[in-house]
């Protein structure tokens, strides 16, 4: 009997596997896990180049700092016995240098003395030519220091009634004071560029950069602008920059100086001004400084900005429209450079002028010899929450030593502020009357800075 194919098959069982059913829950716990470890890894990657991205950048490509500014201080004025001398070898290299143009003109006659080169010259009368002559000088020497000078233009928008943007435009005259390697310096009147949004610099080829601000002095409005080096190419800076010297504007041979005022003199950009200086006598105590004005004889406008130049290149003042007299508000004033050097090399390196917050006087030989009072910066105001009012110091105090330097007269406070950092905890001692003698007092001072 055949068997049955079914027989021949062995018998299985037949299984059917399911999938497990998914576990939401843990699926969610699991997806939420993940995400929280991506986002707290990407917030360490985030931290870790934020701290490391600028080290391992200046190791690799290191950044080079600015160079510090520094302007040269004035030299002590000549005695009068120097200043005889000095005259005296200047007469004779000028008799030489004639004796030298005559025997040229008179080679027949080598043994002209000085009196016969006088009576020659008196001979000599100047024409037209001769004037022609001077002021065509004048204005190639007008030309060349118009390349110190700069054009700046601040850019301020409003929105009118209808929401329409409008854009105005002032300008104020810059001169090129310095270059610290990674930017060019520009000393500028910030006044009318002060609610400016954006600066801009034209030189006097027209080339046009921008610019920002490096810092500020509130007391005298004045301003430090920097341009990167890098808006520069190298041409311009290796053969047409120009930057201007600080001069001096002390001594008594500033009066009756010849000056010529470049930038905004007659209230126009790059209008100028010939003359002289005709007073340089009037000094303005103001809050932690003093000031010497120079009064010129060049009339111009009442908005007049720019600097004065000297005949040897050298910028001597720069001009303000705030100081002048009731009585002489068209003639050009400007303040003495010598007194700023110290606030412009300050704003030059990025910093803050120091503020203690007194103005003052010298003591004179009189005031000591017939009252008594002691040799020093006599305080003749304090200011109110100034730090020097809140340490304790008073209107009347004598000022005699600062930081352990002797004080014998408010420019000597003055010269030792300004080599004070904001921030500084400073030593003061002041001799301050009570009843009918001075008694010594000090005091720890914390220097603030000018708002």
């Amino acid at each position: 009997m055949q068997e049955s194919p079914q027989n021949n098959q062995s018998d299985f069982m037949i299984e059917k596997i399911k999938e497990r059913p998914v576990n939401k829950r843990k699926l969610l716990r699991r997806t939420v896990i993940t995400a929280s470890m991506a986002v707290i890894f990407g917030l360490i990657a985030c931290f870790t180049f934020l701290v490391l991205e600028p080290v391992i950048s200046n190791w690799l490509y290191p950044e080079e700092e600015p160079q510090i500014v520094v302007f040269p201080e004035d030299q002590e004025e000549m005695s009068p016995e120097e200043m005889l001398a000095d005259t005296m070898e200047q007469e004779q290299q000028i008799q030489q240098q004639i004796q030298e143009q005559i025997q040229q003109l008179a080679p027949e006659n080598p043994g002209l003395q000085l009196e016969q080169i006088q009576e020659l010259l008196a001979g000599v009368t100047f024409d037209m030519e001769h004037y022609k002559q001077m002021y065509n000088a004048l204005s190639l020497y007008v030309q060349e220091l118009n390349q110190y000078m700069v054009t700046v233009t601040g850019i301020t928008s409003n929105v009118d009634w209808f929401n329409n943007i409008q854009e105005s435009e002032h300008q104020a005259s810059g001169v090129i004071i310095a270059n610290n390697g990674k930017e060019l310096l520009i000393l500028v009147d910030y006044a009318p560029l002060e609610e400016a949004e954006s600066l801009s610099l034209t030189f006097y080829n027209d080339r046009l950069v921008s610019a920002t601000l490096k810092e500020k002095d509130e007391d005298t409005d004045l301003a430090v602008l920097a341009v990167e080096l890098e808006l520069l190419d190298e041409k311009f800076l290796s053969e047409e920059l120009k930057i201007a010297t600080l001069g001096s504007s002390n001594g008594k041979t500033v009066v009756g100086m010849p000056v010529i005022a470049l930038g905004r003199p007659m209230g126009t950009d790059g209008s100028l001004g010939y003359g002289v200086i005709t007073s340089s006598g009037t000094n303005l105590s103001d809050v932690d400084t003093n000031y010497k004005l120079l009064q010129t004889d060049i009339t111009g406008s009442q908005n007049a900005g720019g600097v004065l130049f000297n005949m040897y290149g050298q910028v001597i003042g720069i001009i303000t429209n705030k100081r002048g007299g009731s009585d002489m508000k068209n003639m050009i004033t400007a303040y003495g450079i010598t007194e700023l050097k110290k606030r412009i090399e300050k704003m030059s390196n990025g910093e803050k002028i120091p503020y203690l917050g007194i103005s003052g006087v010298d003591v004179t030989k009189d005031a000591n010899s017939t009252l008594g009072v002691p040799f020093g910066a006599y305080i003749t105001e304090t200011e109110m929450d100034s730090p020097a009012m809140q340490a304790g110091i008073l209107q009347g105090d004598i000022l005699v030593e600062f930081e352990e330097e002797v004080i014998e007269s408010y420019k000597d406070y003055i010269t030792e502020l300004m080599q004070m950092q904001v921030g500084d905890t400073i030593h003061v001692t002041v001799m301050r009357q009570v009843q009918e003698e001075y008694k010594e007092m000090e005091f720890e001072v914390v220097l603030g800075e000018v708002q």
